[in-house]
């Protein structure tokens, strides 16, 4: 599916991220031989903002993801984060910058607060200011009943949350959380978030995120989209849903055979799923006029709104999940 990428709200929303840039990403790009993984992209950051990057597998999220965490070196382009630059100074980022991957790091032999002090002593800090570095890491992620339990015996969100304090023991200014929550239940996912909203409301933290959950995105300030190395999207939720979704109509019919071809005979578009007719609307109040003139057909009605879903296979032609 082509994109129509609204070069005006691009412009609006670069001037808005511009203030109080954290992160800041310019004609960035990576290959590996001669696949182009990252094709030349534009990011901005705004210092204390919760942004989630989202796109299919094998858009170049990692890639980017590695390059602004100083663990993979650009082909070209220039990332500035904290007003420090990736490449000369590297070591300074280290430290303005905590990362949580998919795979945890901790040694699941090791207690909660052993892993944490180790982890810690990386940093330099004398043995008063590592107390006190953990003991603050675990009150922000709720771990101190947990802190004297082994790593590996802990549930997928403990030791999540417990990955989140690794990175917290530092205190830095950017957190990067690439998809921190795959894997867990519902339950453990809202707790997770719990943690992550804290930190960036709580502690002005800013936040960069990865995801493979869309509602996820839509609880984030502002939303990059990429596929195939490039920015094909960006805004706030809001704005990609109504520029990319559609609110829709969904009616249960009383005989469906009887009912489609009143629709394609006034030229209605819809489709089918199971037993509901969905008929996209430009305007929710549209949905009243489609009722009052089918309502002898119509057993049940629901409106839904656009979601973020929606609008990310409208912009990648994809369904996220299912990559």
């Amino acid at each position: 599916m082509e994109n129509t990428f609204n070069q005006d709200v691009y412009l609006l929303n670069v001037e808005v991220m511009n203030m109080e840039a954290i992160i800041e990403v310019h004609a960035l790009t990576k290959s590996y031989g001669d696949i182009r993984a990252v094709k030349g992209i534009d990011l901005l950051v705004k210092k204390g903002s919760l942004l989630a990057f989202v796109g299919p597998n094998g858009a170049g999220k990692s890639t980017t993801i590695h390059m602004l965490t100083t663990l993979l070196k650009p082909d070209s382009g220039d990332i500035i984060i904290a007003g420090f630059k990736v490449g000369p100074n590297d070591e300074k980022i280290k430290h303005e910058i905590g990362i949580v991957f998919q795979d945890s790091v901790l040694d699941d032999l090791l207690t909660v607060q052993e892993n944490l002090m180790i982890r810690g002593s990386f940093y330099g800090l004398t043995r008063k200011e590592l107390n006190i570095a953990v003991a603050n890491a675990m009150t922000v992620t709720d771990i101190h009943d947990i802190a004297k339990r082994r790593f590996g015996k802990l549930s997928g969100g403990q030791k999540r949350r417990v990955d989140i304090a690794r990175a917290l023991i530092h205190q830095p200014n950017v957190l990067f959380l690439d998809e921190p929550t795959t894997g867990l239940d519902p339950q453990t996912r809202l707790k997770v978030w719990d943690t992550i909203e804290k930190l960036q409301k709580e502690k002005g933290m800013t936040v960069f995120l990865t995801t493979h959950y869309m509602e996820e995105a839509g609880k984030a300030d502002y939303v990059y989209v990429i596929d195939d190395g490039k920015i094909v999207a960006m805004g706030s939720p809001n704005d990609l849903k109504n520029q990319y979704s559609s609110d829709t109509l969904q009616i249960k019919p009383l005989h469906k055979k009887d009912f489609t071809p009143l629709l394609d005979a006034d030229q209605v578009p819809y489709k089918i799923q199971a037993d509901t007719v969905i008929i996209p609307l430009n305007d929710v109040w549209d949905a009243e006029a489609l009722i009052a003139k089918y309502r002898l057909h119509i057993v049940s009605f629901q409106v839904l709104n656009g979601t973020m879903d929606d609008a990310f296979v409208a912009i990648t032609g994809k369904e996220l999940r299912d990559l």
